[in-house]
């Protein structure tokens, strides 16, 4: 009888043992199957003693991990860049331009040299420009000329100025340029700010005819265009888009 007695009370104890082994084995899977929580995204704002004097960024301006509550990595607001790692730069996108121009373009030649103007803003009396709008040109010129279309850098000069600041033979005075440039062809466009971005609308023009004989289209995003400098340190005065305007 006491045996009988002892083999039940150890079968209790097996079986109690057993269902806490279970619980416990239930417990560590839920542990073990829950999932890990991410860190918060830390952006490190790498041009902020360049930008501490800028305009801070506007709540319309948070894009999607902003509703997220996490920092946006970049905004339309000039100032907002957050670090965002630069893969591309305005001359990628000139450089798809170009070859875009390339791909719809008529009568120009090896043979016709083509004149590059600075893109306008396209809000204003087209009498005006910016950082970009003059580095577009600057990256057309090379774009053109790797393509092998004569490009007519209508702003050298037939001397070379000589000053303590520098030896330099472009200018910007118009007395001093030559007049008689053999250019059949220029290259120019508008620039239109854009959510996003800016619009870009480039295209070529027959001097005589007025004819556009090609033409492309492209938008490049803020934070490509916020990249670029003003070599002067300006702030915001006188300035649109986070560049330095300049009246042609």
């Amino acid at each position: 009888m006491q045996r009988a007695v002892r083999a039940t009370r150890l079968g209790i104890l097996l079986v109690a043992a057993a269902a806490a082994g279970c619980q416990s084995m239930d417990e560590d899977m839920v542990q073990t199957t829950q999932p890990e929580r991410m860190p918060a995204l830390n952006v490190v704002d790498i041009t902020a003693a360049d930008r501490a004097n800028h305009q801070p960024m506007m709540a319309e301006d948070v894009d999607s991990f902003g509703a997220l509550g996490q920092p946006p990595l970049y905004s339309s607001v000039q100032g907002a860049y957050k670090g965002r790692p630069l893969t591309k730069h305005v001359g990628d996108y000139v450089k798809a331009l170009t070859q875009d121009l390339i791909a719809n373009m008529e009568y120009v030649t090896n043979k016709t040299p083509v004149g590059v103007t600075h893109f306008a803003l396209l809000d204003s009396d087209l009498q005006q420009t910016n950082l970009l709008g003059q580095q577009m040109a600057e990256s057309f010129v090379h774009e053109l000329h790797k393509f092998r279309i004569p490009v007519i850098d209508y702003k050298a000069t037939d001397f070379i100025r000589i000053t303590e600041e520098g030896d330099f033979v472009l200018t910007r005075d118009y007395l001093e340029l030559d007049a008689g440039l053999p250019m059949e062809y220029v290259l120019t466009g508008t620039m239109a700010k854009h959510q996003g971005g800016v619009m870009v609308n480039a295209r070529i023009i027959g001097i005589q005819s007025r004819a556009v004989v090609a033409s492309a289209q492209m938008l490049i995003p803020f934070y490509v265009a916020d990249a670029l400098i003003p070599s002067d340190g300006s702030e915001r005065g006188g300035m649109r888009d986070g560049v330095k305007l300049s009246r042609g």
